[in-house]
């Protein structure tokens, strides 16, 4: 059996795991991130992290042959860098080379959110599928796409931002410095903005009291609680979500016609009382001619898990492809 270590660079967290040619994860640990820190020396923890990880999974030295990490912004697999993170103090940063002095393995490097695409693909929502989208509803939204059974990020590796995507010219701001980006709506940062923003415009809502009950403060479950309980305030920011989402969705679909578009994050727990109409209006909106197959919508299903597996599986495929490591 051969096996691949991945590693998940996160803000807050660096996560690392074992995972088998099938795409299983056989252990997994993680450490802080602490990103107040030199690139150089959160780099070494990565890889020493990796090592750790290997040896605590009783796997044979011999049977690890790569090490693959998946990354927030914008790397440089064939130098081993990663040329920018948006949340992290790396400059050009030195990936490969830091980590092969502790870790002495081959390294390969793509971003977050393509990984995550890829675990999906391999061993989650669209396995079986050769086209599929994942979005991940967050802090902002990710997007990885796979074309072919492998991972698509344009010529310079920067393509596929799906949360930057426009849907709404001269929309609210964006942390990009642009506006009206996808991720200023579907985010469940942009949610929790428009809940807090409707309980201001209406006080004496349920919506304003559920807030209050909870410190002042929104969470992306606020307004589904509300629109369960009837409040008109809380519907509307639901109903205004759903339009959203949607909206971005039916672009990904007309941009890329994938077999399975797999959507997760925390906002997802909500179910089907999200899914049912997004997945509705979403393919409503697509330029879908009668009789041609739809786009499958459908919950992401790896979890926390998918960077890790899917950093792996991209290791493995660069190695398979004899790519430099």
């Amino acid at each position: 059996m051969k096996y691949y270590v991945g590693i998940d660079l996160g803000g807050t967290n660096i996560k690392a795991g074992v995972v088998d040619e099938q795409g299983t994860l056989i252990g997994k640990s993680s450490i802080k991130t602490h990103t107040e820190r030199a690139q150089t020396d959160i780099i070494r923890d990565m890889g020493l992290l990796a090592r750790q990880v290997a040896q605590d999974a009783g796997v044979p030295a011999g049977d690890i042959l790569a090490i693959g990490i998946g990354a927030p912004g914008t790397p440089n697999n064939v130098a081993g860098t990663l040329i920018y993170a948006n949340n992290l103090p790396f400059d050009d940063a030195p990936m490969r080379q830091v980590i092969r002095g502790v870790y002495d393995l081959p390294v390969y490097i793509d971003n977050d959110a393509n990984v995550a695409a890829l675990a999906e693909s391999v061993a989650g929502a669209a396995r079986g599928t050769r086209h599929s989208v994942t979005i991940t509803l967050g802090t902002g939204v990710g997007g990885g796409v796979v074309v072919n059974g492998q991972i698509y990020s344009g010529f310079n590796n920067a393509g596929c931002e799906i949360g930057h995507m426009v849907i709404k010219a001269g929309g609210e701001d964006c942390t990009c410095g642009r506006h009206g980006c996808f991720e200023s709506y579907a985010s469940a940062t942009g949610l929790i903005r428009e809940t807090e923003r409707a309980a201001r415009e209406h006080p004496d809502s349920q919506l304003n009291r559920l807030i209050a009950d909870n410190g002042g403060q929104a969470d992306g479950r606020t307004a589904f609680i509300g629109m369960r309980q009837g409040d008109a305030a809380a519907t509307a920011v639901v109903e205004d979500y759903i339009e959203m989402l949607a909206e971005g969705l039916a672009n990904v679909i007309n941009c890329f016609m994938p077999e399975v578009i797999a959507i997760g994050g925390g906002v997802c727990n909500e179910g089907d009382a999200l899914l049912v109409p997004v997945r509705k209006k979403a393919i409503e909106r697509s330029y879908l001619g009668r009789g041609v197959p739809q786009p499958r919508i459908v919950l992401a299903e790896m979890g926390n898990d998918a960077g890790i597996i899917g950093a792996a599986m991209m290791a493995a495929s660069c190695l398979q492809e004899g790519l430099a490591g």
